[in-house]
C-alpha cells in the first residue's frame, strides 16, 4: 500500500513517515500543495493523508482539483483546525475522513487501512483466500491459522493481491503502488518478490498472466 503523505512541518512529515513505513506503508512525502497536487494527479496511490494549511497551494483546493480530474483515491484531512466549517468544508471538497491535530499514529493506521480496504471493496476486515487469510484492519497475514513472516515488500505486493483476489493486478499498477517514488527499482525485483511469496504461500497460488501481471487465485 503506498499512501501520499501531505505535511509541511519539518518534524511532523517525516515522523509520520517513519511510523507509518513502520507499519508496511510506502510513503511519498510532499512538503506543499503544489507537490502535492501533481503527484496526486500523476501517480498510484492507495490513499493520501492531507493537510489544510500548505504553502503554494492550501489543502482544499488541492483536494478539489483531483476530484475535478476524476482521482479517486480516499483522503484523510489530518489538520490542526478543529471547526465545524473546516471539517464541513472538507467533505465537501471530497474528504473521506477527518483526524484532527494532536493524534496517535496508531489512530491515523487505523483509520488508513479502512480507508483502502473499503475502496477496495471490502466491508468486513478479514479476506480470505483458500488456506490464507488478511486481517485488512491489523494487517496480519496467516496461512492455515498460522502467522506469515513477510519483509515490507513482500506484505505490500500481498496485501494488494489479498484486496484484489481472483482479479489481474498490472505488473506496472502492482509496482506503483508497492515502491516509494524515488526508489530506484531494479526491473527484476517485483519477479525475485513474488517468487519469495510463492515459496511462503504456495507455487500455484500467485498467477502470472502474460504480458500483464499477477493474480491471486484463491482454491475453491
Amino acid at each position: 500500500m503506498r499512501i501520499l503523505l501531505v505535511e509541511d512541518d519539518r518534524d511532523l512529515g517525516p515522523a509520520i513517515a517513519r511510523a507509518l513505513r513502520e507499519e508496511n506503508f510506502a510513503v511519498d512525502l510532499a512538503a506543499d500543495g503544489i507537490d502535492a497536487a501533481h503527484l496526486g494527479e500523476t501517480e498510484r496511490f492507495d490513499a493520501a493523508v492531507l493537510d489544510l494549511g500548505l504553502p503554494g497551494r492550501d489543502g482544499i483546493s488541492v483536494l478539489k482539483a483531483w476530484r475535478d480530474a476524476n482521482r479517486d483515491l480516499p483522503v484523510l484531512i489530518l489538520t490542526a483546525r478543529d471547526g465545524w466549517s473546516d471539517k464541513v468544508a472538507g467533505f465537501k471538497a471530497g474528504a473521506d475522513d477527518f483526524l484532527v491535530k494532536p493524534f496517535r499514529v496508531e489512530e491515523l493506521v487505523m483509520r488508513l487501512r479502512a480507508l483502502v480496504r473499503r475502496a477496495a471493496g471490502h466491508a468486513q476486515a478479514l479476506v480470505a483466500c483458500g488456506p490464507l487469510s488478511f486481517d485488512a484492519q491489523t494487517g496480519v497475514f496467516e496461512r492455515d491459522g498460522l502467522p506469515l513472516k513477510l519483509t515490507a515488500f513482500e506484505w505490500r505486493v500481498l496485501s494488494q493481491l489479498m484486496l484484489h483476489r481472483n482479479a489481474v493486478i498490472e505488473r506496472l499498477d502492482l509496482l506503483e503502488r508497492v515502491y516509494e517514488g524515488d526508489a530506484d527499482v531494479d526491473s527484476n525485483s517485483l519477479e525475485v518478490i513474488v517468487g519469495r511469496l510463492r515459496k511462503k504461500i504456495g507455487a500455484t497460488m500467485i498467477e502470472t498472466v502474460r504480458g500483464r501481471g499477477y493474480r491471486l487465485v484463491c482454491p475453491a
